[in-house]
């Protein structure tokens, strides 16, 4: 199975989620993990991609909330690059194949602090991507972070079920 891991991380807590998801992906198969900032080739190739991005103002981050977390994180003059959101305006319509999203955010109700997960999902169905899991959310325990204990094994926990849902898709006993 050949797996693509996409996250957005300011403070570093989205990315530890997605090198977790990504490990564990990589147990049945190739699997990379890419910052929304780089360029990817060959989406059209891969069997599951996961995309994940910390939750600003509500949703997926923008060109301000960037800004913000860049502040916020002490590392002024650092380029916000084109976040979640635009990572998406970079691909292709026409997608095919499987995927899922994520997101870090306060655990506190969805309705207050708002998903980028849902976002995400939105967007990646736009792209003709069929999802394999509902959005899922790992919490932190302030803005900045850290993870919430236990989320990192919730999140290898999850992979684990991403491939089993990809598995059963395919019709197949194991992933190629």
């Amino acid at each position: 199975m050949r797996s693509v891991v996409v996250c957005e991380s300011w403070f570093g807590n989205t990315e530890r989620v997605a090198r977790v998801v990504a490990d564990e992906l990589a147990r049945h198969g190739e699997a990379t993990i890419v910052s929304v900032s780089e360029e990817i080739e060959g989406l059209e190739d891969v069997d599951l991609l996961v995309v994940g991005a910390p939750t600003h103002v509500h949703g997926m981050s923008s060109s301000i909330s960037r800004k913000s977390a860049i502040e916020q994180a002490g590392t002024r003059g650092v380029e916000p690059g084109p976040g979640a959101r635009g990572w998406f305006e970079s691909l292709p319509d026409d997608l095919h194949g499987r995927a899922a999203a994520f997101d870090t955010r306060i655990e506190k109700s969805a309705m207050l602090t708002g998903s980028a997960a849902k976002g995400i999902a939105k967007r990646l169905r736009q792209h003709g991507l069929e999802l394999v899991a509902e959005p899922e959310s790992f919490f932190v325990l302030d803005s900045g972070g850290p993870l919430k204990e236990g989320e990192l094994e919730r999140a290898a926990y999850w992979a684990e079920d991403l491939v089993a849902s990809v598995v059963e898709l395919a019709g197949t006993a194991s992933p190629r």
